[in-house]
């Protein structure tokens, strides 16, 4: 019996994988930055006494902490021990609009990532388990790859119009294909394993075979891109609001915020530097998750 046959008896596969993440330093460091950044933005009400939209003109462009030790005495005097992050041109609170922001983030970066993920790992398996529906399936996405990402959002917003909804789902649009193409491969080795042939020899059904046993050995890679797909996610929808064609103003949106922030990049340049930084750190502590995850569930490696 091969070891895809055996993640199938061992339902702890993921669990151990999880623990061998773990013993990897800067794979532990990322996983849990995500996770104090998943708590700071969902307690977004019990962290800052603010909404995001409200605004005091008195305060505007307020320095954070760092103001204290400012040679300008101006800056000293504008620190406002309740605006720790600084304010922005209408005076709202950048740490609320920082924390409200990266709710908007995650969300529909996980949304988007998710909606891709169901129809690329349909349209995966189905284009590898049936010949006869891989050659039209396959084309199709090759037509979608033919577009640049993020070019290939734009589009679709542009038809659509701007909003937070039209760019969660142009996202998850660009996603598919990517999805579909990984997926397919992978169900293309597994159809030819002996322990399918042998459960199709029994009378199993292609539906059984393709959801009890196919699916659950294609998890592993569909786990591993959707962690990567996270990251890419957030930056095109971070590009989208930056660009005035994702999440609409005033909402707060971290590519929003920098969008807004680079009109007083020299007065204050913190505006763009604390969203700017949220979106490269998320993205990289994604991005290594995934290629860790990659090393541990990659099949082809052993213990």
């Amino acid at each position: 019996m091969t070891s895809q046959a055996t993640s199938i008896k061992h339902p702890g596969a993921v669990s151990a994988a999880f623990q061998k993440l773990l013993k990897n330093k800067l794979a532990t460091v990322c996983f849990f930055v995500l996770i104090v950044l998943i708590i700071l933005v969902a307690a977004a009400p019990l962290v800052t006494p603010y909404l995001p939209e409200d605004t005091d003109v008195t305060s505007r462009l307020a320095p954070g902490f760092w103001g204290k030790w400012s040679k300008n005495p101006a800056d000293v005097m504008k620190v406002k021990a309740d605006h720790p992050l600084g304010t922005d041109h209408l005076g709202r609170d950048m740490l609320s609009r920082l924390l409200y922001g990266g709710r908007t983030s995650l969300l529909v970066g996980l949304v988007s990532t998710g909606m891709g993920l169901f129809w690329g790992v349909i349209f995966g398996m189905l284009a590898g388990f049936y010949k006869r529906l891989d050659n039209i399936i396959m084309r199709f996405m090759d037509l979608l790859f033919t577009f640049p990402g993020i070019l290939l959002a734009m589009l679709i917003v542009a038809m659509l119009g701007a909003s937070t909804f039209n760019s969660t789902l142009a996202i998850s649009i660009w996603s598919i294909p990517s999805f579909a193409r990984m997926v397919r491969s992978r169900v293309l080795q597994i159809r030819e394993e002996d322990y399918v042939m042998a459960v199709r020899s029994l009378g199993a059904s292609d539906w059984r075979i393709l959801f009890h046993h196919v699916f659950h050995n294609t998890l592993p890679i569909i786990i591993v891109v959707a962690t990567m797909r996270m990251g890419s996610s957030l930056i095109s929808i971070s590009t989208l609001s930056y660009l005035g064609m994702g999440v609409p103003a005033p909402a707060p949106e971290w590519g929003g915020l920098i969008a807004t922030g680079k009109n007083y990049l020299w007065q204050r340049p913190s505006l763009i530097v604390i969203p700017g930084l949220a979106v490269v750190i998320t993205v990289i502590c994604f991005n290594i998750l995934g290629d860790k995850l990659r090393d541990i569930l990659d099949p082809s490696l052993k213990d």
